[in-house]
C-alpha cells in the first residue's frame, strides 16, 4: 500500500504529460481511475491487449466515455462525488464547454483538486495555441542553453518540458492542494503549463545569468560541456564517458590522475576558462585510445565523479541499478520502478498497462454508479 493509499483520481483522457502524472500518482498507491475516449474503445474494441511495454499506462483502470454526449458531463460529475482528485489536459476552456470544468465539479464536491496541464497555461497571449515540449522549453529559455559550442540547440528528448516540467510538476502541484486541503477542508485549481514547470527548473541557471556568470553561447559555460572537467568524451570503442570532477577535491583527484598521461593540469588554474577548449580538446584525445570499460576500471575506486554514458537497454544491466531494483520487468516488460522509495509505503506496480474501456462496468459500479445506470449509459452511447 504506497502512500496515497485512499485518494481517488480521475484521469480524463489527453497528453501524455498528465498521464504521466496519472502514472506517478497510481505508483504511489492512488486509485486512478482514467477516463478513456469512447473512439480508443471502439478502435480496439475493448478486447485487445495493451502493449505490456506502455508503463506510462500502468497501474490504472479504465472506462471508456464519450465527452461530448449529452449525459456524459453529469456522469463524470457524479463520479467526482467520490473523488479527491480531477485531471485534464485540454486547452482552456474546453473542460468548461463539456460541462466539466472547476466550477462544475466544485458544486458537486468543494474538496476535489482540480489539476490542469497545458503547454502555456490558463491565460496568457499564447493560451490558445497548439505547442509540444520543443515549443514550450524553447520559449520557456531552456532550449537555446542544450548544445554544443558553435552548434545548433539540441532537444533533449521530451523530458524536460512534458515530463519534468509538466507531468511531474502536476503531480507536485496535487499533493500539496491535498496537503492544504487537509486544513482548510476544501480543495483549488492546480494550473500546471509546461512553459512555467520548465522555467523553474533552470532556477539556478537564470540567477547565475543575471549575475553575469553564465553565457548564452551554449557550451561554453561550467555546466553545459563548456568545461573540460564537466562534460561527456567519445572513448576508443565510440561509446563515451562523463567527468564531473567540479569540487576541489574532485579536481585534484582528476588531476593527478591525468597528469601521468601527459595532460597538462594544474588545480590552481582549474577556472581558467580560456584555457578549457585546450584542456578539453587534450583530454579528448587521450579518452580516445582507451575503451569506455578501460576508463572504467582505470576510475575505479578514485573519487572524481565518474560514470559511463549507458544506453536505456544498458542501465537496465548495470550492478547498480540491478542491486537497487531501478528498473524492473513486469509481464515481460522492462520499465522504471516506482520512484521515490517509502521506508514504509513503497509504491509498487500492481496493474499492468491498462486497456481503454476494459473496466468499464466493474470500476463505475465501485465508484457509485447502480449497475443498471452503468448498462443504460453503455447502450446509449455515454459510456463505452
Amino acid at each position: 500500500m504506497g502512500p496515497l493509499s485512499g485518494i481517488r483520481v480521475i484521469e480524463l483522457p489527453n497528453i501524455g504529460p498528465l498521464q504521466f502524472a496519472g502514472m506517478a500518482l497510481a505508483d504511489l498507491g492512488a486509485e486512478v481511475l482514467r477516463l478513456d475516449r469512447a473512439t480508443d474503445v471502439a478502435r480496439g474494441s475493448g478486447t485487445f491487449p495493451a502493449s505490456p511495454f506502455a508503463s506510462l499506462d500502468r497501474n490504472r483502470l479504465s472506462a471508456g466515455i464519450d465527452l461530448k454526449h449529452p449525459e456524459a458531463a453529469e456522469t463524470v460529475l457524479r463520479l467526482c462525488e467520490h473523488a479527491d482528485v480531477i485531471l485534464e489536459g485540454f486547452r482552456p476552456g474546453v473542460a468548461e464547454r463539456l460541462g466539466v470544468g472547476p466550477d462544475d465539479v466544485a458544486k458537486r464536491n468543494p474538496r476535489v483538486v482540480y489539476g490542469r496541464m497545458t503547454g502555456w497555461g490558463q491565460d496568457g497571449p499564447m493560451s490558445q495555441e497548439p505547442g509540444h515540449d520543443i515549443n514550450y522549453i524553447a520559449l520557456a529559455g531552456v532550449l537555446a542553453h542544450i548544445g554544443t559550442e558553435g552548434g545548433p540547440p539540441v532537444p533533449p528528448i521530451n523530458l524536460i518540458g512534458d515530463f519534468g516540467g509538466g507531468g511531474l510538476l502536476l503531480a507536485f502541484g496535487v499533493l500539496a492542494a491535498l496537503l492544504e486541503r487537509a486544513t482548510s477542508g476544501i480543495g483549488q485549481v492546480v494550473d500546471a503549463a509546461m512553459v512555467d514547470g520548465s522555467a523553474m527548473l533552470m532556477s539556478t541557471f537564470v540567477g547565475m545569468s543575471a549575475m553575469g556568470f553564465w553565457s548564452d553561447e551554449r557550451g561554453t559555460n561550467m555546466l553545459d560541456g563548456g568545461a573540460h572537467f564537466y562534460g561527456v568524451y567519445e572513448t576508443a570503442d565510440k561509446a563515451w564517458i562523463s567527468i564531473a570532477a567540479y569540487e576541489p577535491k574532485f579536481y585534484a583527484e582528476f588531476v593527478s590522475l591525468m597528469t601521468p598521461l601527459g595532460i597538462d593540469l594544474d588545480v590552481s588554474t582549474q577556472m581558467e576558462q580560456g584555457r578549457w577548449p585546450e584542456w578539453k580538446a587534450s583530454l579528448a584525445e587521450i579518452f580516445a585510445t582507451r575503451s569506455r570499460d578501460a576508463w572504467g576500471e582505470f576510475f575505479a575506486g578514485h573519487e572524481v565523479c565518474f560514470a559511463p554514458v549507458l544506453t536505456m537497454n544498458e542501465a537496465r544491466k548495470h550492478p547498480h541499478n540491478v542491486a537497487r531494483s531501478t528498473f524492473v520487468e513486469v509481464e515481460g516488460a522492462p520499465q522504471p520502478a516506482p520512484a521515490p522509495r517509502f521506508s514504509r509505503t513503497p509504491g509498487e506496480i500492481l496493474r499492468t498497462p491498462v486497456v481503454p474501456g476494459k473496466d468499464t462496468r466493474e470500476v463505475l459500479t465501485k465508484w457509485g454508479l447502480p449497475t443498471d445506470e452503468v448498462i443504460r449509459l453503455l447502450t446509449n452511447g455515454t459510456l463505452a
